[in-house]
């Protein structure tokens, strides 16, 4: 156990923990910092022994805890490898240590010999810099992490000839964001779909996947995983119809820590319900409409606010756009589209996003007002803040 000599106080004596107390020098080695005395035992083998607890983005209201077991990280590991060990390699932790994309796939990495790069602070520019040196054969990340990549000034001048895949996740890319990636990087660029509640394994787009499939949805289950749309009451719904994700795969979580009720919830015979609306289109592969809890009424009508962003997402002049909602005394909410321009001196009007979303929306769901920002808010999970930017609508309303 990582901790302060303060933090330290308060841990359960019943159980024989090894402390270690990190110190304010970086460069010491791990093992310097243990303390002298009894060394830990081995932990007798047990398959449902609590092990690892991860931490939610809070994307649509408090962190929680998830919690996993050895044999959930044994799944995971099966899942994202088949199995195989594979000899190692390079690869940089893309996001937060403490996300779940590190937390529950550390151990199998770095038993199979991989060397993990962690970097203090991310920068566009660090990042290239491990690439071109150790030549890591994947850029892992989210979709903005990719956008700077490619907005650095010597980007063309570096050999990034290593790099055979680019997989991202934790929220949407905008097609014209894909297509330039796959273009720059000479690289496939594969999209995955998944939660801290799936332990990180769900949905993926093929490397091979048609511009359809790649552009404009989350792929299809990895092997291994099941995948369902439902309705409020658990029934299956038909192609095409919006309802709620269901996931069923070993990999999923235990639990919340203590919270059984919110444990009860999520997890009902055998299935996680993601909280996540989506339909599948007829290839089969799954589109998402955003959160259950994003869902807002325009006039009587159900709005998903990540349906109106993928078609406004494909303007030419917006780089990143988020829809949120905002009272209205006549319609109940309306829609207000947050656009990122990918040129600052010419952001889109709203009457360009209204004549690209007639042909591909319902009236109801056009956005009514636009703000034009230089970024979008992402919280500590490297997920679009909704609450950030809904509390900044109430300030640019009253006028701050």
């Amino acid at each position: 156990m990582l901790a302060t000599g303060a933090l330290s106080e308060g841990i359960p004596t019943a159980q024989r923990v090894e402390i270690v107390e990190p110190c304010e020098d970086p460069g010491r080695p791990l093992l310097a910092l243990r303390n002298n005395g009894d060394v830990a035992p081995i932990a007798s083998a047990d398959p449902n022994r609590p092990t690892c607890i991860c931490f939610t983005s809070g994307s649509t209201g408090d962190p929680r805890g998830v919690w996993f077991t050895d044999r959930q990280l044994a799944a995971i590991h099966e899942l994202d490898t088949g199995g195989v060990w594979g000899s190692g390699g390079h690869m940089v932790s893309g996001t937060a240590f403490a996300h779940v994309g590190v937390m529950t796939k550390i151990g199998w990495q770095l038993a199979s010999g991989a060397t993990i790069h962690v970097m203090d602070r991310w920068t566009a520019a660090g990042l290239l810099d491990l690439i071109e040196r150790y030549r890591l054969p994947a850029l892992n990340g989210v979709a903005a992490q990719v956008a700077l990549l490619m907005q650095e000034p010597d980007f063309e001048q570096r050999d990034l000839s290593c790099i055979r895949s680019i997989v991202v996740g934790a929220g949407p890319s905008p097609p014209a964001l894909v297509i330039e990636a796959r273009t720059r990087f000479d690289a496939p660029y594969v999209i995955r779909y998944s939660s801290t509640e799936s332990g990180g394994i769900g949905l993926g787009t093929g490397l091979d996947a048609d511009d359809e499939e790649a552009l404009h949805t989350v792929g299809r289950p990895r092997p291994g995983v099941a995948a369902e749309i439902r309705d409020p009451d658990g029934r299956a719904l038909a192609t095409g119809e919006i309802g709620e994700l269901w996931l069923q795969t070993p990999s999923a979580m235990s639990g919340y820590w203590n919270d059984p009720n919110g444990t009860a919830e999520s997890l009902v015979d055998g299935w996680l319900r993601t909280g996540d609306l989506a339909r599948v289109d007829d290839a089969g592969c799954f589109r998402l409409s955003g959160r259950i809890k994003e869902l807002y009424i325009r006039g009587g009508y159900n709005v998903y606010p990540m349906e109106v962003e993928a078609v406004l997402g494909t303007h030419p002049e917006v780089a990143q756009v988020a829809v949120i909602p905002r009272p209205d005394p006549t319609m109940g909410e309306i829609g207000v589209a947050v656009v990122v321009p990918t040129h600052p001196d010419r952001p889109p009007t709203l009457d360009d996003l209204l004549a690209l979303g007639r042909d591909a929306l319902s009236g109801y769901k056009l956005p009514e007002a636009i703000r034009i920002v230089d970024h979008l808010p992402l919280n500590a999970g490297d997920k679009l803040d909704r609450r950030s930017l809904a509390s900044r609508e109430s300030d640019w309303q009253a006028g701050h």
